[in-house]
């Protein structure tokens, strides 16, 4: 009751307010070397608190970028202006080049209805990857909304959110924030659209507001003003729970592309056609895939074989030829969800699911296999709970888990008669005592040591494996 009280609170209690604002911060996204993509949103309210809709309203105005390796920003580097409009939801979006590799970079926004009163706001920081040195980042997924605001548990996990959590935001990003890493990847069910299931988002204002609602609160904004973030998208923040590219619901699949495509920052906002799968070289060591499991997808439903598939042939093709021409020492696919599982066998949306994809990903496997490609790991979203799993062919999957107490499972052990592995034949080091939120923690150095530690949504490490250069 104090929780649901507390969230209706923050709705009723907003004051009126003149001018331009940015009540979800700026971000930065995709960093390389040389490169970033640098975003914020002009609002006509300051936040953290919703308007009496709900919603971040947003609203029109001019802004750019300035980025400088001073912090006092002596001889800044500046990004040409953009008009916030209703056709990208007021989002305004930059990119900045020619960086230098391993180097702290200061930037703020500097906005206003016009450019005569433009103003910088607070200054926020990225850095550029390098290939050398120690690299460290965390991984998360599943922040459910609406359980969290309204104290319900989506699945048997705790119910711990105080009121004080529901202004200011998951405890996961303060845990990952003491940490310090260079960059954070949210691997899908960033928001979810149809959670409360009524209403469920489905009309483009009401698309956009779950993403607005999220991403105003403080301690997302504080975490994201300093650290660089890849994102994939999964069902809840494509259309719904499970969705592929059939049926009419709403929304429709095209709404659900362009819309991630907007609100994340991964390309320029104009771009309709680059695929989001992609690859980074994140270290000398270490290479990052990040694959879609949305847009190519064969019907859930479709009997599975060699023709089914969730990659699609291009970007399959890709993955592997692009797997093939890396030295790196370590490959990891993040995958929005689980390859090796075990999952719960009423389901058919992935690949471990036995009427699902699993063909796809055991003949993956095996052609990792027959390739001698034995330093390849995958991370996977979606799954609510924690684990280090080990596939029959000997490749490993670590699970993120949920961001949240309130969305956290138990989870599934291999051999159980539930599951998509009832024979046993997963391997699963770890898998976490009993429901919590919480991260995934890597870190790399020079002598190719990989750290994996998963942690609870209050930074205490539950699990951790090392692996050496392979």
């Amino acid at each position: 009751m104090k929780a649901a009280f507390f969230s209706l609170f923050l709705i009723a209690a907003v004051p009126a307010f003149a001018g331009i604002h940015h009540a979800q911060g700026e971000m930065s996204g995709e960093v390389t070397a040389t490169s970033v993509w640098l975003q914020s949103r002009l609002t006509a309210i300051p936040g953290s608190v919703l308007d009496e809709t709900g919603d971040v309203p947003g609203k029109e105005g001019v802004a750019c970028f300035e980025w400088s390796e001073s912090a006092d920003f002596s001889q800044p580097n500046r990004s040409k202006w953009s008009t916030a409009t209703a056709d990208h939801d007021f989002i305004i979006r930059s990119t900045a080049r020619g960086l230098k590799p391993g180097t702290l970079y200061h930037y703020r926004l500097v906005f206003g209805e016009s450019r005569e009163t433009a103003k910088p706001g607070p200054v926020r920081t990225f850095k550029t990857l390098s290939e050398n040195g120690p690299v460290s980042f965390c991984m998360g997924s599943c922040m459910n909304y609406h359980a969290f605001m309204h104290g319900k548990a989506n699945g048997g996990g705790p119910v711990t959110a105080t009121a004080e959590d529901q202004q200011l935001g998951y405890p996961s990003f303060a845990a990952m924030a003491a940490l310090k890493p260079d960059f954070f990847i949210g691997t899908g069910d960033i928001v979810y659209y149809d959670h409360p299931a009524k209403p469920a988002g489905q009309t483009l204002p009401e698309l956009r507001r779950k993403w607005h609602e999220q991403f105003r609160f403080p301690r997302l904004i504080e975490f994201l003003a300093h650290t660089p973030a890849f994102w994939s998208k999964d069902d809840h923040d494509f259309r719904f729970n499970d969705a592929d590219l059939r049926g009419e619901k709403l929304p429709a699949p095209t709404t659900g592309i362009e819309i991630f495509r907007e609100q994340m920052p991964i390309f320029d906002e104009e771009d309709r056609t680059k695929p989001t799968y992609r690859t980074h070289r994140v270290h000398k060591h270490l290479q990052l895939w990040f694959v879609e499991g949305r847009d190519y997808r064969s019907p859930n439903k479709m009997p599975d074989g060699p023709e089914k598939s969730i990659w699609g042939r291009k970007q399959r093709e890709w993955l592997q030829t692009t797997l093939k021409a890396s030295d790196a020492n370590w490959k990891v696919i993040i995958t929005p969800t689980p390859m090796v599982g075990p999952d719960r066998n009423s389901k058919t949306d992935n690949h471990t699911n036995l009427g699902g994809f699993k063909q796809e990903a055991d003949s993956f496997f095996q052609w990792l296999l027959d390739n001698g490609l034995d330093n390849v790991l995958t991370f996977c979203g979606d799954r609510h709970w924690q684990y280090h799993s080990i596939h029959p062919l000997g490749v490993e999957e670590f699970s993120v888990g949920a961001l949240n107490d309130e969305n956290a499972i138990r989870g599934e052990k291999p051999g159980g008669p539930k599951t998509t592995d009832p024979e046993g034949k997963i391997k699963q080091p770890y898998l976490y005592d009993k429901p919590t939120g919480g991260f995934l923690h890597v870190m790399i150095d020079d002598s190719a040591k990989l750290v994996l530690e998963h942690r609870d949504d209050h930074g205490v490490m539950l699990n951790s494996v090392t692996k050496t250069r392979p």
